[in-house]
């Protein structure tokens, strides 16, 4: 039987099956994947993962939730492939799963849990200040009540 898998191993295998479906299924090769698994989840973030043609899309409001229903029906037909591989690399099968796109910066974020509600805070770029009141976005504050 084949030791288990440390952390490390895991998220840089399940980085490149990562990359390399995003790849073959859109044709479009993201940046980076980040992976970050722990006990009962493992989530994926494909960095800079949209096409050209879907960044200038997004660019309005209409268009970004286009992006966001085209990947999420992606996700809908290719997460099973995905399923086993995770079962297949941590002998754990996967409960629950969800895509997350973020049109502005292309990021596609992919949460496995086990149950538990997963909270994922994407920071923005270094050298780019936000400034933020109790936890909401200036520009969200009215919105909010």
């Amino acid at each position: 039987m084949n030791e288990p898998l440390t952390s490390a191993q895991l998220s840089k295998e399940l980085a490149q099956i990562a990359l390399a479906m995003q790849s073959e299924r859109t044709g479009h090769t993201p940046k980076a994947v980040t992976v970050v698994a722990s006990e009962e989840t493992v989530v994926l973030t494909l960095h800079e993962a949209l096409t050209p043609a879907e960044k200038i899309l997004a660019s309005t409001e209409s268009g970004a939730t286009k992006v966001e229903q085209y990947h999420r029906a992606l996700f809908a037909v290719s997460c099973d492939e995905l399923r086993k591989e995770i079962q297949r690399l941590t002998g754990r099968k996967v409960r629950e799963a969800a895509v997350v796109v973020e049109p502005a910066t292309g990021a596609i974020i992919h949460a496995f849990t086990s149950g538990t509600v997963v909270q994922i805070f994407q920071l923005e770029p270094h050298g780019v200040t936000t400034h933020v009141s109790a936890g909401i976005a200036p520009d969200r504050a009215d919105a909010s009540g």
